[in-house]
C-alpha cells in the first residue's frame, strides 16, 4: 500500500502536476494489495463511485498515458479497438476470458518456454508474454 507522498512523486516524475483528482487515480491504482487490471472506462466508473470530486476522462486517459511512458503501468491490447492496463509491469502472461472481459494475470511458472523460431532482422526480443484466450 502506498501513501500520498509516494502518488505525488510518481505524478511529478510523470510530468504531471499533482492535483487532488490525480491523486485520487494513483489511490484507486495503487492503494491495494493485487496486481489492477483495467480499461479506462473501468477506472473511470471506479472514480464515480468511489470519488467524491468529479474526474473528468481527458485527466484519466493523460495520468494513464503518463504513467505508461514512465513504465508504471502496463498496455495490454486485446484488440484492436480494446486495450487493459495493468499495475504489475513486468513480464508475465494472462488469461483473458472473452466471455467476462476479464483479464487476470498468469503466473510465469504455468507456462512452458516457448520458442520463437523466426527472427527479424536488426531487432532483439524484449520479452515473450502470452495471452490466453478463454470462455465459458
Amino acid at each position: 500500500m502506498e501513501n500520498k507522498e509516494t502518488f505525488i512523486k510518481k505524478l511529478r516524475s510523470s510530468g504531471l502536476r499533482p492535483t487532488r483528482q490525480r491523486i485520487e487515480i494513483c489511490r484507486v491504482l495503487y492503494d491495494r494489495k493485487n496486481t489492477f487490471h483495467f480499461t479506462i472506462n473501468d477506472l473511470a466508473g471506479i472514480l464515480k463511485k468511489k470519488s467524491n470530486q468529479k474526474v473528468s476522462l481527458a485527466t484519466i486517459y493523460n495520468t494513464v498515458f503518463a504513467f505508461k511512458k514512465k513504465n508504471y503501468l502496463k498496455e495490454i491490447s486485446i484488440n484492436t479497438n480494446k486495450s487493459y492496463f495493468d499495475t504489475n509491469v513486468s513480464n508475465h502472461h494472462h488469461f483473458f476470458n472473452e466471455s467476462t472481459d476479464q483479464l487476470i494475470d498468469l503466473k510465469n511458472d504455468d507456462v512452458g518456454k516457448v520458442k520463437i523460431k523466426k527472427k527479424i532482422p536488426g531487432k532483439k526480443i524484449k520479452s515473450v508474454e502470452v495471452l490466453v484466450r478463454i470462455s465459458n
